[in-house]
This record gives structure tokens, C-alpha cells and sequence, in this order.
């Protein structure tokens, strides 16, 4: 098999695939057995014949990029081809008047946005990994970030993509224009798929103009009065792009304080940043909270730091967790996840939409399976991303409870109905 495929396409044999890259795969799948190739299609057409051999052959496949997010989500049954689209990594068109961009599935987002910047426009994309995370990773795990509150998801920015069916055939959805409405919303349905239904070659997004100015403020003391705040920020005219409850625990390692705190982003003219900044100093000082306000490098730095505490493994023992609350439930889960994970843990949550990021140093099975049951308890989930594979093979990585189970089977039946891409990765282990 692999001086088959090596003959047909850019395909390394296992053997010879880089420790790195070994490793990466080794986390993401559920048997000891590595596969036996990993291919780095150049473009969307040696995509297509790679994915036609391997549907002819019944190769199962485990799609990526760059291999970020590879152990996000659930195990891989089997993996007998490994395709990475981080040499698909062209610009394919800029309309900078129509505030749109179309690429490839492996550009880097990092890169991407070098370039728009030159446009004075940007992605409004904060993902885990954000030098490394290619636009197909980020699109297929729906890693958004904290611009969620005023930008919305990556579902809301996708407007066209490309992708490579189960049969090897090239099938696009959307277009290249905001107001589109032509055929099958299939963006927001590969958004988030894990590469379960087909392999993302090209997407179009719809892009914004870089704020003229930019200031942060953190919000930090007692449970209730966060609380209030939060309340009061969601209930005024303020227009944040960033606003995020986050823990005690997290508060201490960014070396604010040690209470629970608010952080709020302002992005917008001068004169706009600074009268939204005053209205949040006075509902502050009204509450008895302290504050800290970043603005420059440090405001970038703290971004950074708050991302990178919550989102990326500590050690090899830590786990990484997507959660969802009640919004009006957050204060109680910030403070109850102290105590769970003996302040180990560190969880930020959006205010408006209760989605949030949890890191646990250490990833106790016991302390997981808590965090799971409050985020149940107030109707929300707990989504193990990152683990290592003795945990996620002791536990449901996705936890899920609702009614939509058979659908997807039936979705991911049309889609992809002999299993080849990325088996047992998804909910249910579709």
C-alpha cells in the first residue's frame, strides 16, 4: 500500500514521517498501530486523486493542517492515510473593496493576516495555536476565540468554501459575496465537522476594518459584584469586542489579583474607546471593583497570555476543555471550578454567549467529570479537547445529551457513507 500511494501523489511512508509529525498523529488516534502514509498534497486537484485512490482502496482517512488540533475531539479508530493541506496554502483573492478574502485551506492564519493588515482589515479569528492554525483547522474545529462577542463564530464569517468528497470530487457551497444565498448552507455545516464529512481545500470569509484604537479593562473582585457588572455591561449600549468572565485561579496567573474578574475589550475610534472605558470605571467604582486598564503591547500581551493559559496544555498531563453555560450561570461556574480543581484550573467564559475555554494543569478524571456535571446542571456541556489518550479512552470526550445523534449519523451517512474520513472522531464516535 504505501509504494502504491507513494507513487501516486506526494506521500511520505511512515518510516520516514518527521518525529514531530509522528507524535502529533500518534495523539490523535485510538490504536497503537500508526498508518501508513502521510501525504502533502501541493494543490486541490492532487487532493482530489489522493482522496479518489484512498475511497477506491477503502483507506481511512484522518484529515489536518498543520496538525495543531490534531488530538481535538475523539479518537481516530483507524488511520490509514494522513492528509495535511498545509502546502494548499495560496492566496486565492483579496477584494479589498468588498471586504472578502478567499484561500486556501492551509494558509496560516498568522500569515493571512500580515496581509490583510497591509489592506488595514483583518480576520477576526482569535484560535488556539494562532501561529501554526491553518484556515481549514480553524474552520473545521470552529475554534473562534474572545472576538466572539462582537464578530460571532466562524460560522458567521464563512461565506463559500471548497471541499473534497468522499469520492474525490471537488464540490464548493456559497460564493464569494456577503449577501449570497445560493444553494445548501453547507458552510455552517463543515464548520465545526472535524473533518468528518469531507476535507476543506478553499474558504471565503467575509472580513472587517482594523478599529483605529484599542484598550482593555479588567474588572477584578467579589463573585456578586462581577456578577453585577457583567449584568449591567450586557444590559447597557457599551459595544465591547471582547468580554470575558474569568476565574480566580486565572486571574492570579496573569498577575492581576486573586479574585474572579471581567476583562472587556474596546475597539473602535479614539473618542469611542475612551467614553466606553469611562462608563466601565464607574460601574466599578460603584461595585467596589478594582481595575486595571492595557492598552499597545501590553493589551496584546494579556490577550496572548489569557489564551494561552486556557488554551494550549501546560504538560503532557493537562487537558484542555470547550465548555457552554448559562450566561447568567458563569459567576457561579468560575467559583464553584476553583474548589473542583483545587485552583489548578483555569476557565475564562464569554459573557454574552457562555461559551468557554477550561485548562486543568493536571486533568484528574474526577475533576473532569465534575466540571461536566455542573456545566450540565446549567445547561450547558463540557467538550474534552486536548488530553492525554488515557483519559480521553476513560472518558466520552464529547459528553453529549441531546436529540440530534441520529442526524448526524444520517448526515455523515450522505456524506461519507463507507467511514473513510476521520472514523470515530465525532460525537457518538461517528
Amino acid at each position: 500500500m504505501t509504494y502504491e500511494i507513494a507513487n501516486k501523489l506526494e506521500t511520505i511512508a511512515w518510516e520516514k514521517v518527521e518525529p514531530i509529525w509522528q507524535k502529533k498523529i500518534q495523539g490523535a488516534i485510538a490504536i497503537q498501530t500508526p498508518p501508513s502514509c502521510l501525504s502533502f498534497p501541493k494543490n486541490q486537484e492532487s487532493l482530489s486523486e489522493i482522496i479518489k485512490f484512498a475511497s477506491e482502496k477503502r483507506f481511512s482517512v484522518l484529515p489536518c493542517g498543520s496538525g495543531s488540533k490534531l488530538r481535538w475531539g475523539g479518537l481516530v479508530k483507524d488511520a490509514r492515510l494522513v492528509v495535511s493541506t498545509q502546502h494548499l496554502d495560496r492566496i486565492i483573492e483579496h477584494a479589498v473593496g468588498d471586504l472578502t478574502v478567499t484561500v486556501e485551506a492551509g494558509v496560516k492564519l498568522a500569515d493571512l493576516q500580515k496581509l490583510l493588515s497591509q489592506s488595514h482589515q483583518f480576520l477576526p479569528l482569535d484560535p488556539a495555536y494562532p501561529e501554526s492554525a491553518t484556515i481549514g483547522g480553524i474552520v473545521a474545529t470552529a475554534d473562534s476565540g474572545s472576538w466572539r462577542q462582537r464578530y460571532g463564530g466562524v460560522r458567521d464569517m464563512v461565506l463559500g468554501l471548497s471541499f473534497v468528497r468522499a469520492d474525490g470530487q471537488i464540490a464548493k457551497a456559497g460564493g464569494r459575496v456577503v449577501k449570497n444565498v445560493a444553494g445548501y448552507d453547507l458552510m455552517k455545516l463543515f464548520t465545526g465537522s472535524y473533518g468528518t464529512l469531507g476535507i476543506i481545500s478553499q474558504v471565503t470569509f467575509r472580513l472587517y476594518p482594523i478599529p483605529e484604537a484599542s484598550q482593555t479593562i479588567v474588572l477584578t473582585g467579589e463573585t456578586n459584584a462581577i456578577a453585577a457588572a457583567t449584568q449591567t455591561l450586557l444590559m447597557s449600549g457599551l459595544a465591547p469586542t471582547a468580554a470575558q468572565m474569568l476565574s480566580g485561579s486565572l486571574v492570579n496567573r496573569l498577575e492581576i489579583g486573586k479574585e474572579i474578574g471581567l476583562a472587556i475589550r474596546f475597539q473602535s475610534i479614539v473618542e469611542s474607546v475612551k467614553e466606553q472605558i469611562g462608563q466601565v470605571e464607574s460601574v466599578a467604582r460603584q461595585l467596589g471593583l478594582k481595575t486595571s486598564s492595557y492598552c499597545d503591547r501590553d493589551e496584546t500581551n494579556l490577550w496572548q497570555k489569557l489564551q494561552q493559559i486556557t488554551r494550549v496544555p501546560s504538560s503532557e498531563n493537562a487537558v484542555t476543555c470547550k465548555i457552554a453555560v448559562r450566561p447568567n450561570a458563569a459567576s457561579k461556574i468560575l467559583e464553584q471550578c476553583d474548589r473542583i480543581t483545587n485552583n489548578q484550573g483555569a476557565i475564562a467564559i464569554n459573557i454574552s454567549s457562555g461559551l468557554g475555554q477550561l485548562h486543568c494543569q493536571h486533568g484528574e478524571i474526577n475533576q473532569i467529570q465534575k466540571m461536566r456535571s455542573l456545566c450540565q446542571e446549567h445547561q450547558g456541556f463540557l467538550t474534552i479537547l486536548e488530553a492525554p489518550i488515557s483519559v480521553k479512552k476513560q472518558l466520552d470526550q464529547w459528553g453529549y445529551t441531546g436529540n440530534a445523534l441520529e442526524m448526524m449519523r444520517q448526515i455523515k451517512q450522505k456524506f461519507d457513507p463507507n467511514n473513510i474520513f476521520s472514523p470515530g472522531c465525532f460525537v457518538g464516535e461517528i
